[in-house]
């Protein structure tokens, strides 16, 4: 799948936290600045074309559902995050924020008791 711009992650977080909707809808359900009806209805388009979302056609207007889940693309956008950035090697990544001070070590133990329960 194509990688999304900003304004397309933007308009599927909120189709997701919608569980689908008619641009209006997307657009009202937007958070900050929001971008013009027509604007926001050529991003949808190009969501759809990108396979994405789907639109579901009632009487002349169309909702737009959600094809792939939050967590899915989450999954993919970090794995090739990872890959490009850090060779594929969390903990690459992990070591990265460390040295760079974003994660604790209060957090680290957190990710730490994940993994172990994780494991059991």
């Amino acid at each position: 799948m194509e990688k999304l711009t900003i304004q397309e992650e933007e308009a599927m977080l909120s189709i997701w936290q919608l569980d689908g909707g008619f641009v209006k809808e997307i657009l009202d359900n937007l958070k900050g600045e929001k971008p013009p009806y027509t604007t926001l209805a050529s991003t949808i388009r190009n969501l759809e074309r990108k396979g994405y979302v789907k639109a579901v056609k009632y009487a002349n207007a169309k909702r737009y559902e959600s094809i792939i889940s939050e967590e899915e693309y989450k999954g993919r956008f970090m794995h090739g995050f990872v890959g490009h950035y850090f060779k594929n090697s969390y903990k690459e990544m992990v070591s990265f924020f460390v040295k760079e001070e974003k994660l604790s070590a209060t957090e680290l133990k957190e990710i730490m008791d994940m993994i172990q329960k994780k494991q059991s």
